[in-house]
């Protein structure tokens, strides 16, 4: 039979599941609601949903690499606090997301989220991640995700801070062996630290250096109004290359430099040349815990009044 949007908006109203997990159990269920409900509560999702408007912007990073280390990837997935976030059950969920992500082929979170679930094929991720919401009893949010495959070399993995930061740098080689792969994680570490944009200066669009161009000049003549063009253009080339250095990570000074001064591009080479390699640093991805999301404040001596004040009605 055909369902409804009157239905389903019912049915959501009556479980707080998601508008699609909703069509999907009365599609089922041939749209009797009641069997409806109790297929969203027998896959955990009627639980789930009434967590859903909670913020989850802690949470971990991890990564995972196949056996032979050509391909990894590296997932985010929030969570409402951070003891929840470093308890052995979530961890182990998230480790679960990370290994279907790696033997997935999707690449797009939707499609990623409707397939069926490795370690459970009569869950979907979705019915999963909505099952682990009810076990943990805090909102859990599969945020993004990211494969990366190398066949001539390795993507190296670095995770940083139990989780708050993870790392893949792929790595095109032509030799493999223990030094080879500790630079990787050196590389890798680097990106952790120092956070770079891109993985080289060509990278860089033209528009990106044309607007910076714009501000440092304008700085420039707030700087040296008395000053001519000659000293100003001067001015915004320095800062133009400086901050080059600062968003490129093979341009970046290497942070393990003895001498504060090598690069991270030199650093490369000089492991290349003592083992007999060519060795490419070709891309990267780091992913930073709740990067960009907005933290709700707990004001709790505020819930506490609102609570009593309710109590007393």
């Amino acid at each position: 039979m055909a369902i409804t949007a009157a239905q389903v908006k019912d049915l959501r109203e009556m479980t707080g599941a998601g508008m699609m997990d909703c069509k999907k159990a009365l599609t089922a269920t041939d749209g009797d609601m009641d069997a409806a409900v109790d297929f969203l509560r027998e896959k955990g999702l009627a639980g789930a949903a009434k967590k859903a408007g909670r913020i989850a912007v802690e949470g971990l990073s991890l990564t995972k690499a196949s056996d032979d280390e050509k391909t990894a990837v590296v997932v985010e997935v929030n969570i409402e606090t951070d003891f929840a976030a470093n308890t052995d059950q979530f961890r182990s969920y998230v480790d679960d997301v990370a290994a279907q992500a790696l033997a997935s082929s999707n690449t797009e979170l939707d499609a990623f989220m409707a397939e069926k679930w490795a370690k459970d094929e009569s869950l979907t991720v979705e019915e999963a991640r909505a099952k682990a919401v009810s076990e943990i009893s805090e909102n859990i949010g599969i945020r993004r995700f990211k494969k990366i495959e190398e066949p001539n070399g390795f993507v190296a993995t670095y995770i940083h801070a139990n989780g708050k930061i993870g790392v893949l740098v792929d790595v095109e080689t032509d030799v493999i062996n223990d030094a080879v792969k500790e630079m990787g994680k050196n590389v890798a570490m680097q990106v952790a630290a120092m956070s770079p944009k891109y993985t080289r200066s060509d990278e860089v669009s033209q528009e990106y250096i044309d607007r910076e161009k714009e501000i440092y000049l304008a700085e420039a003549k707030n700087e040296k109004p008395d000053a001519n063009d000659k000293i100003w253009n001067g001015i915004v080339m320095g800062r133009v290359n400086k901050e080059l250095k600062e968003i490129c990570l093979l341009d970046q000074i290497y942070v393990k430099a003895e001498d504060g001064k090598q690069s991270v591009q030199k650093y490369v080479g000089e492991v290349a040349k003592a083992n007999g390699a060519k060795i490419t640093i070709k891309t990267f991805e780091r992913f930073m815990t709740g990067e960009g999301m907005e933290k709700k404040e707990e004001d709790y001596a505020a819930e506490v009044a609102k609570a009593a004040a309710e109590a007393k009605k």
